[in-house]
């Protein structure tokens, strides 16, 4: 698996390199990948927003992985429609986190992406997230809080909420993170081997950052701008959901001292 950005060849020699088995894909003119990227987006009634959130992801991408969570409306005629190459997944279970672990089993590219289905995130960030892990980390994780991001979508009191349960993973499990509960990230398909993703909800994000930092993978912060969902209602929950995120906090911090008072046994 390589893992180096190199310079993307032009003209016919760029067709040839595309073609062989060894090949990159092109990013800009002056940049090209190796290894293959694949978005997975977890959606349920967001046919009005798919054309939006397509039309940001870049074209370079290997795959997109939509998972439809039982939709009643026009989402994967429309997926399928703005690109015929896209791969539905259906949901059998319930949740986000289901919905993105699901994802993640179908995708065959050595890069996975997490993207809302919303419209808040914007697809074109995906070439930092990119950029981060060929150049060194496991896991590159969007923050809204960090230098140069931002937020046009969270109420004071989902800011508080996320500002305290970040601070206490920081100090619990020794990360340095920014942002918490934000899916907008990327990573190697690899970290999925060190890693277990077993809840639903909303806090799979949260399970994600604690389990990456205790299995000692170098995770990377990346800007990002959240915007405004475009249709529809958010089935988010700021204290329903902050408490699940805390329950797994709890769960994680308590699993990890078992398992430090095995090792002393």
């Amino acid at each position: 698996m390589s893992s180096s950005l190199r310079p993307a060849v032009t003209g016919h020699a760029q067709t040839v390199a595309v073609l062989t088995p060894d090949h990159f894909t092109p990013v800009s003119t002056h940049l090209a990948i190796a290894p293959l990227v694949s978005v997975v987006i977890p959606a349920m009634n967001e046919a009005q927003n798919l054309p939006h959130v397509f039309a940001t992801l870049p074209s370079w991408i290997h795959e997109v992985v939509l998972v439809d969570g039982n939709s009643t409306d026009d989402t994967i005629a429309v997926a399928r429609e703005l690109r015929p190459d896209v791969r539905i997944v259906a949901q059998t279970g319930k949740g986000k986190g289901d919905a993105l672990i699901s994802g993640f089993a179908a995708c065959t590219g050595e890069i996975i992406v997490m993207v809302d289905a919303d419209g808040s995130a914007d697809g074109s960030e995906i070439v930092s997230y990119v950029s981060a892990l060929v150049g060194g980390a496991d896991f590159a994780k969007g923050s809204r809080f960090a230098n140069g991001g931002g937020t046009d979508d969270m109420t004071p009191i989902r800011k508080l909420g996320n500002r305290v349960l970040c601070a206490v993973v920081n100090a619990k499990f020794g990360a340095r993170y920014t942002d918490l509960c934000y899916g907008y990230n990327a990573f190697w398909r690899h970290c999925l081997d060190k890693i277990t993703l077993d809840c639903t909800g909303f806090e799979v994000e949260t399970l994600m950052n604690i389990r990456v930092v205790t299995a000692g993978l170098k995770v990377q912060e990346i800007p990002s701008h959240e915007y405004v969902r475009i249709h529809g209602v958010s089935n988010l929950r700021a204290v329903r959901d902050g408490l699940r995120v805390l329950k797994v906090i709890v769960q994680e911090k308590n699993e990890r001292r078992a398992a430090r008072r095995k090792e002393v046994r």
